[in-house]
């Protein structure tokens, strides 16, 4: 578990997309990654930015 996001507020986070699937934190603790559609939202200054205007979509899209 990565030490850059509380436990907690992972618990409760979820990608934005139209299907809200769980995320987890990145091996190198930089961003967060939806496990459904693998977009990726940046961690800035330890707080992660769940916006689709700042994410990298995954291979298949965003939400796909």
């Amino acid at each position: 578990m990565s030490s850059v996001i509380k436990p907690e507020l992972l618990e409760i986070l979820a990608c934005p997309c139209d299907k809200h699937a769980d995320v987890s934190v990145s091996s190198d603790d930089t961003k967060i990654v939806c496990v459904k559609c693998e977009t990726s939202f940046p961690i800035k200054d330890g707080i992660p930015v769940m916006l689709l205007d700042e994410a990298t979509p995954g291979p298949r899209g965003i939400g796909g």
